[in-house]
């Protein structure tokens, strides 16, 4: 395993939209267990692979208190949304900023697990809501572009500058 580069905002690589994935490999086995060690390294609750400049669409996530409950998806795709709700969400590419912003408060997704198998679930909450950040990725969209134009910049700047000072 590895511990994988994440990429920051604005960095335009960020805005690729990731392909699917043709076939479930080990190949594509070790970028799941490489993200989850970086995910857990940094440490986050969600990566998606476009965030480590893999164009794949594979995402994981983990929201258990423990880091002991990982899940995979590969090729995921929404097929229902249901309510909507706010939630303060941050990113690991957009570090130290945390907004508020809408989305559905439950979802239908449908995905291949890692061993390549259909899997389809519906989930709500905190869950619900990874799903569509990290799946966000995939779309080369970030959470930040549902903010106003002035809070993007704003953020912008101050990711920009974090940036500075740790290089």
């Amino acid at each position: 395993m590895a511990i994988l580069h994440i990429l920051h905002y604005p960095d335009p690589r960020l805005r690729i939209k990731a392909m699917p994935v043709d076939r479930v490999d080990d190949e594509i086995r070790q970028l799941v267990n490489d993200m989850l060690e970086t995910m857990y390294n940094a440490p986050g609750i969600g990566l998606a692979a476009p965030q480590v400049h893999v164009s794949k669409q594979v995402i994981v996530i983990d929201i258990s208190e423990h880091k002991n409950d990982p899940l995979c998806l590969i090729n995921p795709e929404i097929i229902a949304r249901y309510d909507n709700e706010q939630m303060e969400e941050g990113c690991l590419s957009v570090p130290g900023i945390y907004e508020v912003v809408e989305r559905a408060a439950r979802i239908r997704v449908k995905a291949l697990n890692p061993e390549g198998k259909p899997v389809e679930m519906e989930v709500d909450g905190l869950l619900a809501v990874c799903i569509q950040h990290e799946i966000d990725h995939l779309e080369g969209k970030l959470f930040v572009d549902y903010l106003s134009e002035i809070k993007r910049k704003r953020i912008r700047k101050k990711v920009e500058k974090q940036l500075r000072h740790v290089m």
